[in-house]
């Protein structure tokens, strides 16, 4: 791994902390969902994880509660690995929000 080493370097990461096209118009799972963007924010902010951690749960996301029903596909969910994995540290600010009834987190890394 190679560290970019640049100033002025911004990266943006568009992904969504849900992507369960099919749950956003029909009721249920919300359980499911809270679970995983509450891991998700456990993930991303916890400063006494190691980075290794952070990265380690990140790299096994498909085991943690809900974690399926809310991305039945990854690559919604992927750009928040680079960032983080870019980061190398615990996020600054995060938001959670609802949209269409299902959660959404945003992650910030300043």
């Amino acid at each position: 791994m190679q560290k970019l080493d640049y100033d002025n370097l911004l990266v943006i990461g568009s992904g969504f902390s849900f992507h369960n096209l099919n749950a956003f118009f029909s009721a249920g799972g919300e359980a499911d969902a809270q679970a995983f963007a509450h891991w998700l924010i456990d993930t991303c902010t916890n400063g006494e994880l190691s980075q290794a951690q952070r990265l380690d749960r990140l790299a096994h996301w498909d085991r943690a509660p809900g974690a399926r029903f809310s991305h039945p596909r990854e690559e919604h969910l992927l750009p928040l690995h680079v960032c983080a994995a870019l980061a190398g540290a615990s996020c600054d600010e995060h938001h959670l929000l609802n949209i269409v009834g299902k959660p959404a987190a945003m992650f910030y890394w300043y």
